[in-house]
């Protein structure tokens, strides 16, 4: 049986894989695991809740309260909230448990569920693993008035808003400039507008109106083309889009032109090295960040260290070394300061105010790295754990960075969920990057197909 979590939690079509009685299920194994392990001493355990947009979040809210109450844990929900607005909440407010309910910017069909540990850190493989190991095993359950007790609190996302204003520590700092935002009809509506407009910037707010249907449809972060032509068409000095949860940022300049979270990482961490405030000059990437961000980066005196692809990875390494700034090319950017996750609002913010600071234009500031050509191909329906050991695969891609040198690499990733590898081509131009892509694509489809 294929591992139930995957790189961010479990994921499916919401009541076909992801159904109330597997949210019940994991919620309670998750209860019952973490206090095992002594994650909440000898207290009562308070768990948070939260969900985005989407219609089905609602039936899978309510199992998952059910299965936290039922053993033995006091539930507050708190509503649709942006997915590091659940972390920063299971902080601030020392609960010992979260459950974010989410699948970030897939359709509105799909649905998931991610959990956090106490200080608003997901868990770790092991905890998943243990959960998984335990869903649906017999437990003793509470009765009378151990059972949990459930509260809302829709007023918590506020006390989240003034922490991402005061994250640019000063008022009005945005103020001049004008700022388009596509909230991806998702949870952002709750939060980005808010936020830029306490600190004094103009907005142009679209697919901010969540109806539980169209979150992620042609709209936000994996669908750009509207907040291209709206900045174009209001002159405005930059466009924000978020995916569905909130936990990634892309953008694009007063061009129209996107500006990628390779990009996004590369502007953030000039600034705070600028700023003293890049822990060993060192910023935290994956294996997918493109290698003109690398070579950026060392042309500007920067370490970069790249990890596995998932901002869970990221944090750990940055977590582990003390690391202050890390990111994805996706848009997850994880600002150790303010954040245990991915913000994409928080990393909307301190972008408009690195070009309020310096004066310079996004176009300006995105031009400190050069992309290589870069494509991928998801070769679908083989093995992916024997791709990564077959002789006659491995052998082909060691050739392949032999022959690219410098100027470009191959990366061979399965995915986390299906059976996927996805074969990740960067060279000096794009029908050189597509022809190797093809090339190990069809020894890969030959070699494990199953």
């Amino acid at each position: 049986m294929a591992r139930l979590f995957g790189t961010d939690g479990v994921r499916g079509l919401a009541n076909k894989d992801l159904t109330a009685d597997l949210a019940l299920k994991l919620s309670m194994g998750a209860a019952h695991v973490l206090g095992e392990a002594g994650v909440f001493g000898e207290r009562r355990p308070v768990a948070l809740v939260g969900r985005d947009s989407r219609a089905s979040g609602e039936f899978l809210e309510a199992a998952v309260v059910a299965g936290l109450a039922s053993a033995g844990v006091d539930v507050i929900r708190l509503g649709v909230v942006p997915t590091p607005g659940v972390a920063y909440l299971t902080n601030s407010l020392e609960a010992d448990l979260a459950v974010m309910i989410s699948a970030s910017h897939n359709p509105m069909p799909d649905n998931g569920i991610k959990f956090f540990q106490r200080g608003g850190v997901k868990l770790d493989d092991t905890l998943e693993d243990a959960i998984e190991e335990r869903m649906g095993e017999p437990f003793e359950l509470p009765t009378g008035a151990m059972v949990g007790r459930v509260t809302a609190d829709p007023g918590a996302i506020g006390s989240y808003v003034g922490h991402l204003v005061a994250s640019l520590a000063g008022e009005d700092v945005l103020k001049g400039i004008t700022v388009v935002l596509d909230s991806a009809n998702g949870a952002s509506s709750m939060t980005a507008k808010a936020a830029f407009e306490r600190q004094g910037a103009a907005v142009v707010a679209i697919h901010n109106t969540p109806d539980g249907e169209h979150i992620n449809e042609n709209c936000g972060s994996t669908h750009m083309g509207d907040l291209q032509a709206k900045v174009v068409e209001v002159g405005a000095d930059l466009g924000l889009a978020f995916d569905g949860d909130a936990d990634r940022c892309l953008a694009c300049d007063a061009q129209g032109t996107i500006i990628d979270g390779d990009q996004i990482l590369a502007i953030l961490a000039l600034a705070l090295k600028e700023q003293g405030e890049l822990h060993s000059d060192t910023v935290v990437a994956t294996i997918m960040s493109n290698l003109g961000f690398v070579n950026a980066m060392k042309a500007n005196d920067i370490k970069v260290d790249q990890t596995k692809v998932g901002d869970r990875y990221v944090l750990e390494s940055m977590n582990a070394n003390g690391f202050t700034l890390g990111g994805e090319q996706s848009g997850h950017v994880i600002m150790s300061e303010f954040a245990t996750t991915g913000d994409g609002v928080l990393t909307g913010l301190h972008v408009a105010a690195r070009m309020a600071r310096t004066g310079k234009s996004l176009q300006e500031l995105g031009s400190v790295m050069t992309r290589l050509p870069q494509t991928m191909i998801n070769v679908k329906g083989v093995d992916k754990l024997r791709a990564g050991i077959d002789p006659t695969i491995q052998a082909a891609v060691s050739k392949a960075n032999k022959e690219l040198g410098s100027t470009g690499r191959v990366v061979l990733r399965p995915s986390g969920t299906e059976p996927v590898v996805r074969v990740m081509v960067e060279a000096e131009t794009m029908e050189r990057a597509q022809q190797v892509c093809e090339e190990l694509s069809a020894i890969v489809k030959e070699r494990v197909s199953l």
